[in-house]
Formats: C-alpha cells, sequence, structure tokens
C-alpha cells in the first residue's frame, strides 16, 4: 500500500472515531406558553431578564425567569444533560418590565451586573446580562453591584440561598427568626383533655 493512501485511510478512520460536535441551537422566542424551569410560573408574568438553556437531544429549550437560575443550573451536579447553549435577555435593548422576546445573547457574550440592588422576575438577587460593557457599567453606576463576565461569577454567589436583593445576611437572619415567630404566635392553642 502506498504511504499517502495509507496516511488518507488513517485520517478517515480517525475522524470516524470522533465524537461528533453539536452543532449550536439558534434562540427561541420567547412566547406566553414559556414557563420557568424552576418555578413552572409563565415567564411574562416576572420583569427583568430570562435565560434559556438548550441541552443535546431536546427539541425545546428550559427557560429561566431568572438569569442567576439559568447560570446555577449549569453549576448544579445532578444536571445531567449536555449543555449546548445558553442565551440571555440583553437589558441593553429593553426595559426591565418587558424584557422583550427575541433579543437573545449568548450567555458567554455577555457583560453581568452582579450584586446590585435590583431584584430579578421572582424577587431575588439577579445576575443583569448586557450586550456591551458601557451598557452594563451604566446600569451598576445606578444601582450598585459590579460587572463580571460569565466565567468570573463565583459559583457560592448563584448557589447561595436566595434573600431579597440587596439584604445582608444578618438581615436575612433576622427576616426568618422574625417570621418563625409570627408562624408560633399564630398557631392555635393546643388543648389539652
Amino acid at each position: 500500500m502506498r504511504p499517502a493512501l495509507a496516511a488518507l485511510l488513517l485520517v478517515a478512520a480517525l475522524a470516524g472515531c470522533r465524537e461528533e460536535a453539536v452543532p449550536r441551537p439558534d434562540p427561541v422566542a420567547m412566547t406566553k406558553e414559556a414557563i420557568g424551569h424552576f418555578c413552572q410560573m409563565n415567564l411574562l408574568e416576572h420583569p427583568g431578564p430570562k435565560a434559556q438553556v438548550h441541552l443535546k437531544g431536546m427539541p425545546n429549550p428550559l427557560f429561566f425567569s431568572q438569569v442567576r437560575d439559568a447560570v446555577a443550573f449549569r453549576l448544579l451536579p445532578e444536571q445531567q444533560g449536555e449543555i449546548t447553549a445558553i442565551y440571555v435577555s440583553d437589558m441593553a435593548k429593553a426595559p426591565w418590565a418587558d424584557p422583550g422576546a427575541t433579543n437573545w445573547i449568548a450567555a458567554e457574550d455577555a457583560f453581568y451586573v452582579v450584586g446590585s440592588a435590583q431584584a430579578g422576575g421572582m424577587g431575588t438577587p439577579e445576575l443583569i446580562p448586557f450586550g456591551t460593557e458601557p451598557a452594563a457599567r451604566g446600569f451598576a453606576d445606578q444601582h450598585g453591584g459590579s460587572v463580571q463576565r460569565l466565567d468570573d461569577i463565583p459559583a457560592q454567589l448563584v448557589l447561595a440561598p436566595d434573600g431579597p436583593a440587596g439584604t445582608t445576611d444578618a438581615q436575612d437572619d433576622a427576616d426568618f427568626a422574625a417570621r418563625l415567630k409570627a408562624l408560633s404566635a399564630n398557631r392555635p392553642e393546643e388543648k389539652t383533655p
């Protein structure tokens, strides 16, 4: 066998063994039928940025009521599917009350405002995505927070328990204690026979 033919056959055989790359799916327009993966609520009922996660072998994406939830989803150890794309709302192109149905950008291309006083659609801390760094910095100047890229956002930030945006751990603890005390005070008296 000629060396050139043998090399060509070897390359063809190795190419056949290689795992096929999954093409990146396009973002899907958000409609009134879009339901949040974690909350199971209609996305259009909540203001602020949204996200969609595409998984290999699934024809439809998973939608998320908050971007933070989608970022957390990709970090969860029990998440088994291969993520082929994550898209987030570009808040530089939409008002907070209506994040837009089609202004999606790839999550890894966005600039995120992290730690602002602005709560997400579910009333908890949010990662607010922008298509440009100047837009993100302008939002951070008005609402607080810092500008970060997706891979720079600490896992503990998105996986931590939710409290209202802008609250401290001490305020969260005090709020929990007050709610627990109120529940205990409102319990009906147990009657003893």
